[in-house]
């Protein structure tokens, strides 16, 4: 499906800390970190990656799923919106975060064909 908000993220430098919020605000389980500091948020619904170890930025992003994400950074750049983290192919998935001419952070995001 194309142009959906199908998944969310935050990115945080206290795990912890936002496991121990957002589990116990929500009841969300939030799984061990993978090798990349990331853990998965309710099953396949979220993540949660550990910045501590990179910038130290926090957010609270959703991702809309897009055919292309290369495209899309073009078309929300060219609509105003700047990159945030510029896209990257992790193998699985081809993500990137941009910031709406609001300020705004959001991710788009594909899975790549298996």
């Amino acid at each position: 499906m194309s142009n959906s908000v199908n998944y969310f993220e935050i990115g945080t430098p206290d795990p912890e800390a936002s496991t121990a919020f957002y589990s116990g605000l929500f009841d969300w389980p939030v799984g061990p970190p993978s090798e990349a500091r990331y853990s998965m948020v309710d099953g396949q619904r979220g993540g949660l990656w550990d910045t501590s170890a990179t910038d130290g930025a926090t957010w609270a992003i959703f991702y809309v799923q897009v055919e292309d994400v290369a495209a899309g950074i073009e078309k929300a750049v060219g609509l105003g919106a700047t990159v945030a983290v510029p896209l990257v192919d992790n193998g699985a998935i081809e993500f990137a975060h941009l910031v709406d001419p609001q300020g705004n952070r959001f991710g788009i995001w594909r899975p790549k064909a298996a």
